[in-house]
């Protein structure tokens, strides 16, 4: 199989290692602009990570492993003030967490040598995505047709991706006949990121609301459906972009493989099930107004929750860079997180 690496990224780097740092890229505003942002501090990182200039769990942990380093430079030592910070942005995904005690557990050991552990995390991710992608195009026969949610490519990680990193493992395989994207209401990672991603590497895509899933799939029209995920429970349960459960269940009801693609960072051992998981609720303003247009009666209520979870019973496996999990999970996914990497 020939790999062809995607040139989206979410951040990129400016300036020289002292007085430099990343520019991230203003994901609220794809696909009209790109507008990269210079990112120095720990408090420009927390904010970029909290109103989702970035996003997706793994370029989230990256984000906050920079803003730790930022954060030593700026202030001459580590403190837990700068941990904590980063830490109350997004409190559903785990990478997040993983990425702060990862830079944590090097102690106080200096400006450069935290930037130097960022930039590995980035690149290990990178590394693990394409991993992810190898092992997953092994789920797919011939001439698939995939659905997935959200954005879980370039954007999303440090690059290449994790669900359409499989996506775009299976089309350098040949084996891609096209992929179905849901818009993903009501934040559209889905409209606005995976199909401009695709888009940028040639892969034949159809984007189609949230709700269409099951029209296309009664036509037998989808061969399998594969998510991302920001933390994946002990037992197996998925906690995910909004509306996944959802197609889990409507796979289940059409005999229709459902995928899950998540690094090893992204499984939390010490979450028994999906019930223990915080789930982030945002501004209701998120679902009255689109792009800054009011779609909505003026003083209506409304709920955003940013994810729901996917009972583990549903997930027909779990690729991950080190293995495929299958159910058990509890048994499959502790032996993949103790294995050597």
């Amino acid at each position: 199989m020939t790999e062809v690496a995607t040139t989206v990224r979410p951040f990129r780097w400016f300036g020289d290692d002292l007085t430099g740092g990343i520019e991230m890229l203003d994901q609220r505003r794809l696909p009209g602009e790109e507008i990269w942002e210079p990112m120095t501090t720990v408090s420009q990182i927390a904010d970029g990570i909290r109103d989702m200039k970035t996003r997706g769990a793994p370029a989230i942990g990256i984000a906050a492993a920079f803003g730790i380093a930022f954060g030593v430079r700026e202030r001459g030592q580590m403190d837990e003030q700068m941990f904590a910070l980063l830490a109350a942005t997004r409190p559903t995904a785990v990478n997040l967490f993983w990425a702060l005690d990862r830079m944590r557990a090097l102690g106080d050991v200096g400006y450069p040598a935290l930037l130097e552990e960022a930039r590995a995390i980035m690149a290990d991710d990178a590394a693990n995505n394409l991993a992810m992608g190898r092992l997953g195009a092994t789920l797919f026969g011939t001439e698939a047709r995939i659905l997935t949610h959200c954005n879980t490519g370039g954007l999303a990680t440090g690059g290449y991706g994790t669900a359409l990193g499989v996506i775009r493992a299976t089309h350098a395989a040949g084996r891609l006949a096209g992929v179905w994207v849901d818009e993903t209401r009501p934040y559209l990672q889905g409209a606005r990121l995976t199909t401009w991603e695709l888009q940028k590497d040639g892969i034949d895509c159809t984007l189609i609301t949230d709700s269409m899933a099951a029209h296309f799939m009664k036509r037998g029209e989808v061969d399998g459906v594969i998510v991302g995920t920001d933390r994946v429970a002990a037992n197996g349960d998925v906690a995910n972009k909004i509306g996944t459960y959802g197609l889990a269940v409507l796979c289940k009801h059409h005999g229709i493989p459902f995928y899950v693609a998540a690094p090893i960072s992204t499984i939390d051992l010490g979450t028994a099930n999906g019930d223990a998981i915080d789930i982030e609720q945002r501004a209701a303003s998120e679902v009255t107004e689109l792009s800054g247009v009011v779609i909505a009666p003026d003083g209506v209520h409304a709920a955003h929750p940013a994810f729901d979870v996917t009972p583990a019973t549903l997930v027909t496996a779990i690729v991950t860079e080190r293995g495929i999990a299958r159910a058990p999970y509890t048994e499959s996914l502790a032996q993949l997180v103790r294995a050597e990497p």
